[in-house]
Formats: structure tokens, sequence, C-alpha cells
């Protein structure tokens, strides 16, 4: 699991969206980001946690949430993607693994009894101040976006 928790600086980070612009994190204070790192574009899970959040993207928009995917894929595979599936979220790619790393959700992995490095499906809300709000790992991808809604207006309901 990350090294982050609940009430930790979130690390910041400049980094480029698929529209040609940049994101940097703490540009967004003032109002909640719910990031998702996902491991791979136009993979049968992330093609699926990607459709689900773009589904519900007007939803985080209208609490006042930037909801933004990360993933240690290029441009050019982030706008296929898009494109691909008209997905709604932004998406920021990390190719060097910048966020990726410093948000501690790559790790060692198991899969059919082989270890490997990789991405592990974590989301992330980050307060209005900067800070970690809550940390969910995505254990099961189907309805990952509607829980992390749901932690949105736990956390807003809280504050």
């Amino acid at each position: 699991m990350t090294h982050l928790q609940p009430g930790d600086i979130a690390p910041d980070f400049t980094l480029p969206l698929d529209d040609g612009t940049n994101f940097t994190l703490s540009q967004q204070l003032g109002r909640p980001v719910v990031l998702f790192f996902y491991p791979q574009d136009d993979s049968g899970g992330c093609v699926d946690e990607n459709r689900e959040f773009s589904a519900l993207a007007a939803e985080f928009g209208d609490r006042g949430a930037v909801l933004i995917g990360i993933s240690p894929d290029d441009l050019d595979s982030h706008q296929a993607f898009r494109r691909k599936y008209g997905l709604a979220v932004p998406l920021i790619a990390d190719p060097e693994r910048k966020a990726i790393e410093a948000f501690g959700v790559w790790q060692l992995k198991k899969l059919y009894g082989r270890e490997f490095m990789g991405l592990v499906r974590t989301s992330f809300i980050i307060d209005a101040e900067g800070r970690i709000a809550k940390v969910i790992r995505a254990t099961r991808i189907k309805g990952h976006a509607a829980k992390m809604l749901e932690a949105l207006d736990s956390f807003r309901a809280k504050g």
C-alpha cells in the first residue's frame, strides 16, 4: 500500500495532460482533487475504470472536484485512448513515473507466481488545502468510480 496517509501533504507535481497543457497539483488549492492511478491505456480493466469515471465526471464536477486519471503511458497513447472510447476525464502522462512514485503506487506485484514492479491501481482524494483526505486501493475495478464519488461525498459531509 502507499506510504501516504490521510493528513499528509500531497506530493506536488507538474505533468502534461493529454490536451497538451500542463497540470500542477499545487495550482488546484481551494478545491478537492480526485486522482486515480491506473496501469495502462486500452487494457481491459483500465478501459472499464476510465469509462466508469467518465460516466460520473459531471457528478465529480458538480461537487467542485477536479477529476484526473494518471498512468505511465505517453501523451500519444492517452490521446488515442480518449478518442477511441470517448472518455471525459483528462489524463496525465507520467512515463517517467514522477507522480506515480511520489504517491507510492509503483510497487512489487505478483501475478501467476511471477513478481514484477508495476502500478498498483489506487485513488486519492486531496482536500482543498492540498492534504491527502482519502486513499482507496481499487481491489475491484467495477464500481470503483462510484466508490470514489461516495468517499468524496463522505469527505465533504465531514468538512
